[in-house]
């Protein structure tokens, strides 16, 4: 990625070859080589502040829906060159314009990547590396000529990961949206299925469709060659912006009519429809599916226009004189602000390479291996408590340090309450807490209400408590669900408040550790009161123990 930014930007500082000082025409032999020792320089000073995201980058595109990722910085140093090719170089002694925003722009892109590095969050630095290109490009072409590249530049962000947090809520939202249409299908082709969540059970075979089936793994790739597509597309703007907008919807639609053929073949053949070769065939058989309609509706909306031109024609596909775009590299001019932008890049890689490693404070707690299931309370009959392990599959996407799930009954009680706590060291290596908000619906439950509200609890040196109320519903059955984000002495409801809080701790205090407190109960004959009631009570009995266990 680095490399490929390097040889862009080189191109790119080239092109203004005639800046404010005595130029040498782009792309000569006469080229002077002091700006591409600075623009070397400026690349090389960046990998001490970048490194920790770029290795994280490489990990994040060992995954099958981050696969495409390593194409991304090609197509768009494609693109960036297709784009030279209308920014000619300046005439010798032709000023360049003002260079100095990219330098302000660098210096924004590297203070993000300083602060990346300090939470140890790569999604950050990940981003603020996209930036720093953007700021060299400025930089090379100048504000005003620069700015035409933006399209090539955006295009980057296609190869970066979505952040742990948000990944688990997009990922979600698309396998319920797939599972539902592809159970519409199904059943429109007259077989008898029920849908539970993201469960699709047909009788005799039931199929989960997990995370892997989302769709996220064709969403990104064909989010990115539409973009690709509308770029070079040479018609009115609105054909562009029909086919972005309908790269999202078109992904998600063929991956559940991929489920939904996928449920027919199980249904007519057997379970090894949904395994193995063919599995994976009929996702390649979808993604060329999703490419021929968007060439389709470009077709369409060409036909529509009173254009005949082959569609071909209306694709800038000239790959002539890219040759000639790449060598103005050797033309790069040195001028004050490029020295300027390595200068800066360096003093900060240096700081941040000299400073002291920061050490991650230790947090002292007890293993909810500890935790009682036998708890006392007011009314002198106490709760017993059984614990039960998750299955594997579970705890591994659950990807806790610590989790305790437990059953605690009352005499008395119309039923148990399920408690269920999590508890993560280090909330920025890629763990993320899951929350019920996501997780619930995950299992078939809908939910019917969830608001936060404040819980007193007398009698507990706590006092009382913020958290999310849910109320769900399954078939016949309702629940009564009490959940909150705790650690390091805060009470959160909201969940990207709680990921913001632990950034926010990571970088004052060292520590972003933490985890989740959640409490369900059935609504029974004596209504949600009595429920609540019953939460409340188990409340006042565990509320001033947490925080042996989920520390302040």
């Amino acid at each position: 990625m680095l490399r490929a930014a390097r040889q862009a930007a080189s191109g790119q500082a080239e092109s203004m070859a005639g800046g404010t000082r005595t130029a040498v025409a782009a792309g000569t032999a006469g080229g002077s080589p002091a700006g591409l020792l600075w623009l070397a320089a400026a690349v090389l000073a960046a990998l001490p502040l970048f490194g920790f995201g770029l290795a994280g980058l490489a990990q994040a595109w060992t995954r099958p829906e981050y696969s495409h990722g390593p194409v991304i910085p090609l197509l768009s140093f494609y693109m960036f060159l297709h784009q030279m090719k209308a920014v000619p170089p300046l005439p010798a002694g032709a000023p360049a314009g003002i260079r100095w925003p990219g330098v302000a722009v660098i210096g924004l892109a590297l203070a993000l990547a300083l602060l990346g590095n300090l939470v140890r969050i790569n999604d950050l630095v990940f981003y603020a590396l996209i930036v720093w290109v953007f700021g060299l490009v400025l930089t090379g072409f100048g504000a005003r000529r620069g700015l035409a590249f933006w399209p090539s530049v955006l295009h980057l962000v296609f190869m970066l990961p979505l952040p742990q947090f948000l990944y688990w809520q997009v990922s979600t939202s698309l396998q319920f949206v797939s599972s539902a249409v592809g159970v519409a299908l199904v059943r429109a082709a007259g077989v008898p299925v029920y849908l539970e969540g993201n469960v699709i059970d047909l009788g005799v075979y039931q199929l989960q469709v997990a995370e892997a089936c989302s769709g996220l793994r064709y969403l990104f790739p064909i989010m990115s060659f539409t973009y690709v597509f509308a770029v070079l597309y040479r018609g009115p703007r609105w054909h562009k912006l029909v086919l972005l907008l309908s790269a999202v919807p078109l992904a998600v639609l063929m991956n559940a009519v991929r489920i939904g053929i996928i449920g027919l073949l199980v249904d007519r053949r057997g379970i090894g429809a949904a395994e193995g070769f063919l599995h994976a065939f009929e996702g390649w058989a979808i993604f060329l599916a999703c490419i021929a309609i968007l060439f389709g509706m470009a077709k369409a909306m060409q036909r529509l226009s009173g254009d005949r031109r082959p569609l071909g024609a209306a694709l800038d596909l000239d790959f002539s004189g890219l040759g000639a775009q790449l060598g103005r590299i050797r033309g790069v001019e040195a001028s004050g602000a490029l020295a300027g932008a390595a200068l800066l890049t360096a003093a900060l890689s240096l700081g941040f390479a000299l400073a002291p490693e920061r050490t991650p404070a230790t947090v002292a707690r007890d293993g909810f291996a500890l935790f009682p299931r036998t708890l006392p309370d007011a009314s002198g009959d106490g709760w017993e408590g059984r614990s039960a392990g998750l299955e594997p599959a579970i705890a591994a996407v659950l990807g806790a340090d610590d989790y305790l799930s437990a059953a605690y009954a009352r005499p008395g009680e119309a039923a148990p309450v399920d408690l269920f706590l999590t508890w993560y060291a280090d909330q920025t290596d890629g763990s993320v807490i899951h929350s019920p908000a996501v997780c619930l619906p995950g299992a078939g439950w809908e939910v019917a209400a969830i608001a936060p509200v404040t819980v007193a609890l007398p009698g507990t040196a706590t006092g009382s408590l913020r958290l999310n109320r849910a109320v769900i519903r399954k078939g016949l059955e309702t629940r009564l669900v009490y959940y909150w984000f705790a650690g390091r002495g805060r009470r959160l409801t909201n969940d990207f408040a709680a990921k913001f809080a632990a950034m926010a701790d990571g970088l004052a205090r060292g520590r972003t550790d933490g985890g989740l407190v959640r409490l369900i109960t059935a609504v029974e004959a004596g209504g949600e009161a009595e429920a609540d009631a019953r939460l409340q009570g188990f409340l006042a009995a565990i509320a001033d123990r947490l925080p042996r266990y989920l520390p302040d």
